[in-house]
């Protein structure tokens, strides 16, 4: 029974931050930022690239927009593509990291996070000549080893306040561009993706589509478009 007891206790304590993407008031007793720290501004965010096709097409609408956004890379998609990776960083958008592989948290050992950041880091630096300071884990789930560890490194654990749901089957550009502007405001992170490597079949072209109308309802509000670093 002890024995249960306890490791019941050690699952809870591992897992203790993971739902804070569902439960945002989880997320400040644990150190993680889901809005910008400024009071003004709006910042953009595009996980799961480089995507051949997908991070072009958002580059493409960005640029037509002149608006800056944050793009949270995985380190095997940056080695696959560098070039991409640059042209992001050239282009003037800020480079954040999502890790190396795209695999749960909760299903690693400290020793294998802590080589999966080095690389991811290593990887990207390598690619863009950029040493980022924003980390967002897959799937927004952080274990409490994974915060220990981002901590260590000095970057900042970042999640969002606005979502598409854009990697979804059924979603559609319409129903992005709703979810993600609902109630936008000032210091609202949006949470978008410009791959589809991990999610829904043609997803990115889905979230291009409804980038004109997110970009838009940014603008109404007022705000700028901000690097997510603000958050820090």
């Amino acid at each position: 029974m002890r024995r249960t007891i306890g490791a019941a206790a050690l699952a809870a304590t591992w897992c203790a931050p993971a739902p804070a993407p569902v439960v945002p008031l989880l997320a400040s007793p644990f150190g993680i930022k889901v809005r910008l720290r400024s009071p003004h501004g709006i910042a953009l965010t595009f996980d799961d690239g480089p995507h051949p096709r997908g991070t072009p097409a958002v580059l493409e609408a960005l640029a037509r927009a002149n608006a800056r956004a944050t793009f949270f890379l995985v380190g095997e998609q940056v080695e696959r593509r560098p070039s991409l990776a640059a042209e992001i960083a050239a282009a003037g958008h800020e480079i954040a990291i999502h890790g190396y592989r795209h695999t749960l948290l909760l299903r690693r050992t400290p020793w294998e996070l802590s080589e999966d950041l080095a690389r991811a880091a290593d990887a990207i630096g390598a690619a863009t000549g950029v040493e980022p300071t924003c980390y967002r884990p897959p799937y927004g789930a952080f274990s409490t080893a994974g915060l220990v560890l981002v901590h260590r490194r000095g970057w900042s654990p970042l999640l969002w306040s606005r979502w598409g749901r854009d990697w979804t089957r059924h979603a559609t550009p319409a129903g992005i561009a709703r979810r993600a502007t609902r109630e936008l405001s000032a210091g609202d992170v949006v949470l978008l993706h410009d791959a589809d490597f991990y999610s829904s079949a043609g997803s990115w072209a889905k979230t291009a589509a409804a980038l004109p109308s997110i970009l838009d309802a940014a603008r109404a509000t007022g705000e700028p478009l901000v690097s997510a670093s603000q958050s820090t």
